[in-house]
Order: C-alpha cells, then structure tokens, then sequence
C-alpha cells in the first residue's frame, strides 16, 4: 500500500523560567540522520488532528488532548525527497503538510527507536540552525510567532 501524500508536522515546545524551547527529534540513519520536529503520514481514513494526535504519541511518549494542539494554519506543500518516492504511488511528487504544534508542560519525552535516536530541547535560534528541512523551520517560525503574539 502507498503512502499518502498528506501528513502532519507537530512542534512541541515547552515554557520554563529561563524562556521557550523546542524539542527536535534526531531521525536514525537509515531515515537521513537529520532533525526535526514530530512528523508522520496520515493513515487512510484518518484526519490531521487525529494524525497529529497518534504522531506525537509515537514519537515522544506525549498523550496530548485534542484540545491541547494548537493549529498553526500553515500548511507546507513540498517535493518529496527522490530517495522516499517509492513509498508512493507513481506520479505522486508533492507532499501536503498541515503544522500544530503542543506545549509539552514539563512531561517526559520517550522516543521511538525505530524512529529516532536522540532528542534536544533548544531555544528557538538555536533550533532554526539545526532543523534540516525548511518546512520544520516554517513551522517552528510560525508557532514562535504565535507564542510572542500571546498575553
């Protein structure tokens, strides 16, 4: 069965005394070796929020509330990388990817091994440089802006 080409990106970020940071997930090699925020593919049938929702408990041991995602209204459209095409179905080129993003309120973070390999909390500059894909910097662009937007 071929992957869609619509899924989800979630930015978690937490608030502290010493200020906002955000978590990035270091993918394992033999998925590029690169950071990044929480993303995944919606499975057939299912929508963002419920991609979303499923994503971040996969990735981060994180069991967040649908009330708890925040809607960035941004959505990324990109070219899939040629090396992941073949998860596909032919002709399919372009990725659609709606962004939300979560406060993480201090709970622990268990990564997916299969998945990742690491994780990091870091302030927003320092996650901008790190990110590896221009739609996690967007993301990360836009829940930042967001954040400051907020009493």
């Amino acid at each position: 069965m071929s992957k869609q080409p619509r899924s989800v990106q979630v930015v978690v970020f937490s608030q502290a005394a010493g200020g906002r940071r955000y978590l990035l997930l270091k993918r394992i090699a033999r998925y590029g070796g690169h950071w990044q925020t929480v993303t995944g593919s919606l499975e057939p049938g299912e929508t963002h929020l419920a991609a979303a929702q499923r994503e971040l408990a996969e990735e981060t041991g994180i069991a967040a509330g649908r009330d708890e995602f925040i809607d960035l209204h941004l959505v990324n459209t990109f070219q899939i990388a040629p090396e992941w095409l073949h998860r596909y179905a032919l002709g399919i080129t372009h990725n659609e990817e709606v962004c939300f993003a979560v406060e993480a309120h201090g709970r622990e973070i268990s990564i997916e091994p299969a998945e990742h390999q690491q994780y990091c909390w870091l302030e927003y500059e320092a996650a901008l440089e790190r990110a590896y894909w221009e739609s996690t910097r967007r993301a990360l662009a836009a829940t930042e802006a967001l954040m400051k937007a907020r009493p």
